[in-house]
């Protein structure tokens, strides 16, 4: 009697317990971040998914994939998403177009070396680009531009033409380009594509690197403006689960890789090497980090706005937010 006693009040107790935790985890607020699976600097954000690190602060956090950085901002523009890691030619670009529907809040990711020109054989240096044909897009965009900068040049010296990143391999093999400018891992699909070729250079040739230490247009961590208003305290959890996210990036890559292999296609080895050819910043230091990039923000819409690329040149630090970062202002 005793015995089926105690097992009834077991059964209870342990239904009770299942019926809790799936009713916590229905009740839990489904919030999307927009981002790729291609690109490394996306692992710290893709950790805090998978280690729990945002359920550990009551949010339920989904990959939502968008290959696109524009196309993220559009999303979290519609309330399809909530935050995004992108590059930030895209950023400035909507800012110079008026769109407030995103705040910046983070950087957590940078990569300089990582983006560079290869050219066929007989290119010899970047002055040699001379009305030649030249690819290259968004972020490479600017890392070809400081290139062509430091030899006196501009894009309009060059027959510049704007390709995908996937399609430079086969334009530069094919010789419809004599150079093609791109990020890892395309960038090694150049150099397998014409492999008599030569690199002319990378974005820590340019000016931007030796004023900032950055690459030319890194990414940079946005947050629907709408969200951070009205619900200051999610987006306080959302920021408190990115930067946790890059902490154990930063102190275990090996695990950190394995974690997160899937979403790339690749072994967590694989992915464990990438990492360790990126930087990474969690919470350690982070106000001077932040200023840092708000400061070479500042310079590259500056850039942008002289080269005709953007409309106009707006006060970026108008779309900083800080303020529900844990420690911020």
């Amino acid at each position: 009697m005793r015995f089926r006693l105690l097992l009834g009040r077991l059964l209870v107790a342990s239904t009770c317990t299942c019926v809790a935790l799936v009713a916590n985890a229905q009740t839990l607020p489904r919030l999307n971040f927009a981002g790729s699976v291609t690109w490394i600097g996306q692992v710290p954000i893709l950790v805090a998914i998978e280690k729990g690190f945002f359920r550990e602060q009551g949010l339920d956090v989904q990959v939502q994939v968008i290959v696109n950085s524009a196309d993220r901002i559009r999303a979290i523009a519609a309330g399809d998403a909530a935050f995004s890691n992108l590059g930030r030619v895209s950023v400035i670009s909507e800012m110079a177009r008026g769109n407030e529907a995103f705040s910046i809040f983070a950087n957590v990711d940078d990569s300089p070396g990582q983006e560079g020109c290869w050219a066929r054989p007989g290119i010899a240096s970047v002055k040699d680009l001379k009305g030649k044909p030249v690819a290259a897009n968004s972020s490479a965009e600017i890392t070809l531009m400081g290139l062509l900068s430091e030899s006196g040049m501009t894009l309009q010296d060059t027959d510049y033409r704007s390709l995908p990143g996937t399609e430079m391999a086969a334009a530069l093999s094919h010789g419809d380009v004599q150079a093609a400018c791109v990020w890892q891992p395309l960038l090694d699909r150049l150099k397998q594509a014409v492999p008599e070729g030569k690199l002319l250079g990378t974005d820590k040739d340019t000016a931007i690197y030796r004023d900032f230490g950055t690459m030319a247009a890194g990414d940079i961590v946005i947050i629907s403006r709408k969200l951070a208003r009205e619900d200051p305290a999610t987006a306080k959890r959302i920021a408190a689960g990115v930067l946790k996210g890059a902490d154990f990036t930063i102190a275990n890559p090996g695990e950190a890789g394995a974690a997160v292999a899937s979403y790339f296609r690749q072994t967590p080895e694989q992915v464990t090497a990438a990492i360790k050819g990126f930087q990474f910043f969690g919470s350690a230091g982070w106000p001077e980090h932040m200023r840092r990039h708000q400061a070479q923000i500042k310079y590259l819409t500056k850039l942008l706005h002289g080269a005709g690329k953007i409309p106009a040149a707006p006060d970026t630090d108008l779309w900083v937010d800080t303020s529900f970062v844990p420690g911020g202002k």
